[in-house]
């Protein structure tokens, strides 16, 4: 069937005025039809990938004097590829239904679109949007689900952002359930009613709002158990004698940090990092030195990463090559920071002004994030990501935290899935937290652990219920708060350090 275009029958002001997205989206079977590209040069090439990647036994005639070596290559791998090496005629387009003009001369795109037109085909002349029928989109694809990006022909970059974000957020299996829909939809008897109806009731609970007790069934797991826990501890410290001496025995520190690592993990589960920064900052301020302040933090986010590194997994959400080259780096990064800040445990009167600088820093940069302030102006991936993996693993066990607000934020501001970087950073730092742990464990002889296990405990609390709670506050009153506390903590420290010296 030949495509018949008609007469553009409004100006282009007519159309500025109307507004929006004119283009209607079609689907075409270019296996059944006949495409005729004219342009064998780099735009030619660009077209043509375009049309055998979405279409591989489609049937293109490619007209040109001059072909790239990788038309060639195409031509040999596809049986409905054509090329015709001459210049372009009227009667090329004999036997078109679809026209493609891809030539670096500006007059023969012209000369190409008025035969086209002559016969009343529909063609998409390169670069040019005001000159084309119909625009090749940017295409998602997962097997057999297909979505085209459009922008009007206003801005081709931004269609392709856009294809990579998407090709990177949606998981391969959703062609695994297309699949399974039609074999399922295969089985269905009756009319064509009947079987929407039994479609229906199939995947209705696709869409079906979940009742409150479903929706909260987590959330009233572990409130369950939190206030199961605190009635039987409040009846074994009345009815116990033993428990009670025990109870008062443990030091009010413990309890400090108890709540502290709760209060911590909730922040974190809010904005995705500063729970290091701001899990050190308070310990540094209570008195404990870095190396057992660092321990602490590692261990207790062995069990929060380690969490939220399965349920990215489960969810799809890692990028497996970014996660090589970011946990072995930053592993060995840990190990060395660890080990630096281990054999200086008995300096640490010297070394705590130096860590509550970096915690100032790292203050500075969140309090910076909630306002936006930097913005990073290339969209450029970075490339160095082993580099990266190594600093950050160096500096977060160096300074007790640094991993989310250094590694996640570069990435991410780099250009990367915002989605796939979270995912990938929380699983490595899970890997990278038990390296710098056990590192800890080794070298440093702490009378803190009571503190340790305090921070421990309360985040390991807090991590299940962290994201529906602190999802009802603002995330950026949230980065405002903690980057003015930690950024007075640490001034705090240090002009404490420097007034021993005065």
């Amino acid at each position: 069937m030949t495509l018949l275009p008609k007469d553009n029958s409004l100006t282009q002001i007519e159309h500025e005025e109307i507004g929006g997205n004119q283009l209607f989206p079609v689907f075409l079977k270019l296996n059944n039809l006949h495409t005729v590209l004219v342009g064998g040069g780099n735009v030619g090439l660009e077209k043509l990938t375009a049309i055998l990647n979405n279409s591989q036994l489609a049937r293109v005639t490619v007209i040109s004097k001059t072909f790239l070596p990788e038309i060639h290559e195409l031509a040999a791998r596809h049986e409905g590829l054509s090329i015709v090496q001459k210049s372009f005629t009227d009667n090329d387009l004999d036997t078109a239904e679809v026209v493609i003009a891809a030539t670096n001369d500006g007059e023969l795109n012209k000369y190409v679109r008025q035969s086209a037109h002559d016969r009343k085909l529909l063609i998409n002349v390169a670069d040019k949007p005001e000159l084309c029928d119909f625009y090749l989109g940017s295409i998602v694809k997962k097997g057999d689900l297909k979505l085209a990006i459009s922008t009007n022909g206003k801005s081709p970059t931004v269609a392709k952002r856009l294809k990579e974000v998407l090709n990177e957020s949606l998981p391969d299996e959703l062609d695994t359930t297309l699949q399974q829909m039609s074999e399922l939809r295969n089985t269905l008897s009756g009319d064509f009613a009947d079987k929407v109806k039994q479609l229906n009731s199939v995947t209705a609970v696709l869409v079906k709002p979940r009742s409150v007790v479903i929706k909260n069934f987590i959330w009233l797991i572990w409130s369950t158990i939190i206030v199961s826990l605190a009635i039987v501890i409040t009846a074994l410290y009345f009815k116990e004698p033993a428990f009670k001496t025990f109870v008062e025995g443990v030091s009010p520190q413990f309890y400090y940090f108890l709540g502290a690592g709760f209060v911590f993990a909730m922040i974190d589960g809010a904005i995705g990092m500063s729970y290091g920064v701001t899990s050190t900052t308070f310990s540094l301020s209570m008195g404990i030195p870095p190396a057992s302040a660092s321990m602490g933090v590692h261990l207790s986010e062995i069990m929060s990463c380690g969490i939220a590194g399965w349920m990215h997994y489960r969810m799809g959400n890692i990028n497996w090559k970014l996660f090589w080259l970011l946990v072995l780096p930053g592993i060995a990064g840990a190990v060395i920071g660890a080990s630096i800040l281990s054999s200086l445990e008995h300096y640490s009167m010297y070394t705590k002004p130096v860590v509550s600088v970096y915690t100032l820093i790292l203050g500075v940069v969140i309090l910076s994030k909630a306002f936006n302030i930097k913005k990073k102006k290339s969209a450029d991936k970075v490339k160095r990501i082993s580099l990266l993996g190594l600093g950050g693993g160096f500096i977060d066990a160096v300074g007790g935290g640094g991993w989310g607000s250094i590694v996640l934020s570069t990435l991410i501001a780099g250009g990367r899935s915002p989605i796939f970087c979270l995912g990938t950073v929380k699983l490595s730092r899970f890997f990278v937290a038990i390296a710098g742990s056990i590192t800890f464990i080794a070298m440093v002889s702490s009378d803190h652990w009571q503190a340790v296990a305090g921070l421990v405990l309360g985040s390991a609390l807090a991590s299940p219920i962290a994201a529906k709670i602190s999802n009802k506050i603002s995330t950026k009153t949230i980065m405002v708060s903690v980057g003015i506390i930690v950024i007075l903590v640490s001034i705090k420290s240090i002009v404490a350090f420097i007034t021993k010296f005065i």
